[in-house]
């Protein structure tokens, strides 16, 4: 397959060198200058259970040079879902697939209205990445899953050729017929570490050494449940203590969530697309999120105090 990644930074280069191994023509596409010089001129490098090692990599900062493929895997940032999509039209034919593996609720609907509803695929993924400097990653993608699907929830043809080509690179995929469902245990994931880890600074080793981080963690769960049965969706997650488990499965203790990993480039997070989503979809189903309420409010001071910074890449 010809497979654009869009937004390569730490967990699209994770997904897409091991697609690049397989024999996919695989493009990663990023707007930091930085990073896209060091997998141009030394491959991209990665470390994993594997070890480390060097791979070299098509990898454009603009999608015009990408051409038409086969499927693109959007894994910008939430906020720039719609610019992202809207600037890379080109790779976009008639037979494309555009498949959402971002974090949070929400990203769907843009990609729908910049693409088409026809085009777009939703998806989530347990794997995870850290970018350790340009062109280097730490890659988690053994034994994570990831889930994709149609929005109508039938099980086409296009989507289970894509589930069979990332199994067949070792990402292990299902194709779900329940994708809100899906959606919604793994933004469980996301509320249980992303915004604790950014609020205290810890990785995850550190953060899961402290026994009120898990307590916070499990109360926030428990909230998204909550609001989730309110609103009719079908859960995987049974109990609050899953999601926080499920989280730190299969990465080393230096592993670092992705709202960290903005913070401490200078960046804001997606927190309005995690436990932001918690909180609105509460007000909307009557459901009290008082714990979600102040990780916001905790991220968002965090966010007003950030020094400005220029445009880098996602």
């Amino acid at each position: 397959m010809k497979i654009c990644v869009l937004g390569a930074g730490a967990l699209g280069c994770a997904i897409g060198s091991v697609l690049t191994e397989d024999g996919h023509e695989v493009w990663l596409v990023n707007r930091g200058q930085a990073h896209v010089d060091a997998m141009r001129q030394h491959g991209l490098r990665v470390r994993d259970h594997n070890g480390d090692r060097s791979m070299a990599v098509r990898a454009p900062t603009q999608a015009a040079e990408v051409g038409v493929v086969d499927l693109v895997v959007v894994l910008v940032k939430s906020f720039h879902t719609r610019q992202a999509m809207a600037s890379a039209l080109s790779v976009v034919g008639p037979h494309t697939a555009v498949l959402s593996l971002q974090n949070g609720l929400g990203h769907e609907d843009v990609l729908a209205d910049v693409v088409g509803r026809q085009h777009v695929l939703a998806g989530k993924t347990y794997a995870g990445g850290v970018l350790l400097g340009p062109g280097h990653i730490l890659a988690g993608t053994q034994g994570k899953e990831t889930f994709i699907g149609e929005l109508d929830g039938q099980i086409s043809e296009r989507v289970q050729r894509i589930a069979a080509a990332f199994n067949h690179a070792g990402l292990a995929t299902t194709v779900s017929d329940n994708i809100l469902g899906t959606m919604w245990d793994k933004l469980l994931v996301n509320v249980a570490t992303g915004a604790l880890s950014g609020i205290t600074r810890l990785a995850y080793g550190e953060l899961y050494a402290v026994p009120e981080v898990e307590a916070c963690a499990v109360a926030a769960v428990a909230e998204a449940m909550a609001v989730a049965q309110a609103a009719g969706i079908r859960l995987a997650t049974t109990q609050a203590q899953q999601a926080w488990a499920k989280a730190a499965e299969g990465l080393p203790a230096s592993f670092k969530a992705s709202m960290l990993q903005s913070l401490e480039k200078g960046s804001v997070t997606e927190v309005d697309y995690v436990n932001g989503a918690v909180v609105r979809w509460g007000a909307k189903h009557g459901v009290p999120t008082p714990v979600n309420q102040a990780l916001v409010a905790c991220i968002k001071g965090i966010e007003r105090a950030l020094p400005p910074v220029k445009t880098k890449g996602d």
